[in-house]
């Protein structure tokens, strides 16, 4: 890491997480300030109507936009439709206008583990998007999991993202956690994490390993027994922070496993209702118990949901 890179970024520690900020941000004391918004979710009939509804979104923004966008990629089921129709037009050069423009990224990763391990977000990318995807676009830029010094790689993750003027759309998902709270990328519960991380760098635990392994053979990964063992000696998760999220431009979510993941359907219901207070410490507390708020900081979200999110 560099002196100049060491001076730019500042490294907290909460506990086991190591959270990573510019050091000159102000963004905590403003994120007491941003307005508490309601999420006006759209409710659609199927998986295959989600998926387009997003690729219209990215397809509308861009031509919206002159030059280049960024755009960061979203693991696991949320995305996976819009993946498939992505990696068809990529195959018939029907959004060669698009793809052409793209900078691409990730916004979490399971570490140590080799880049190619079949249980990597960057694998089922690949095998979702397609070669003819990634020969096209302009730049794709996954977290490195395979270094030795894995802050100095996320800090150059982060450099090569900010050199490229931010992130214009951030496809998030919806993550369940215990007593109806959630997650984001994989900001966790009781993580410390604050308006002013941009990324961080957390302790991974068994529960989490044993869904991450159980959610990728079901979305039809190919999985060898060593890449089981590899992802399940991993020991932390990368993932971008508060600050990635509210910096976005615009951010679009997904959720379209509820019947497989049940827990969502009451986590996205106390994410819809919780009334987030404007007291600053209390926010804080708010934010740090169920992450899943930060969303509901941002002024710009598109959220699509199927109609069992909403079941009882």
């Amino acid at each position: 890491m560099s002196a100049q890179t060491r001076q730019s970024i500042r490294r907290r520690v909460v506990g086991k997480n190591v959270w990573l900020s510019r050091a000159d941000s102000g963004a905590h004391e403003e994120s007491a300030r941003l307005p508490a918004r309601k999420i006006n979710y759209e409710v659609l009939e199927s998986e295959e109507a989600v998926g387009r509804a997003m690729l219209e979104d990215l397809e509308e923004y861009a031509r919206a936009k002159r030059g280049d966008l960024v755009i960061i990629l979203l693991g696991g089921r949320g995305a996976q439709a819009m993946y498939r129709l992505l990696s068809v037009k990529a195959r018939t050069g029907e959004a060669d206008w698009l793809l052409g423009r793209l900078h691409v990224f990730t916004q979490d990763a399971l570490a140590p583990m080799r880049m190619d391990n079949g249980l990597s977000f960057v694998r089922d990318f690949e095998r979702l998007l397609g070669p003819d995807f990634f020969r096209k676009v302009k730049s794709f830029t996954p977290m490195r999991t395979d270094a030795g010094d894995l802050e100095g790689e996320l800090v150059r993750y982060l450099e090569t993202l900010e050199s490229l003027g931010g992130i214009d759309i951030f496809f998030l998902g919806h993550g369940p956690e215990a007593g109806a709270a959630s997650h984001l990328a994989y900001i966790k519960p009781g993580s410390g994490a604050r308006a002013e991380d941009l990324a961080g760098v957390i302790p991974i635990s068994p529960s989490i390993l044993e869904h991450h392994v159980s959610k990728f053979k079901a979305g039809g990964s190919a999985v060898t027994a060593a890449d089981e063992a590899e992802c399940r000696a991993a020991t932390h998760i990368l993932t971008l922070g508060p600050a990635a999220i509210l910096g976005a431009r615009r951010v679009v979510q997904s959720i379209v496993d509820a019947g497989t993941a049940p827990a969502k359907r009451a986590s996205y219901r106390r994410f819809l209702e919780e009334e987030i207070s404007e007291d600053a410490r209390e926010r804080a507390r708010q934010l740090d118990e169920n992450p899943g708020l930060w969303l509901r900081l941002h002024p710009n979200v598109r959220s699509l949901i199927l109609p069992d999110v909403l079941e009882a």
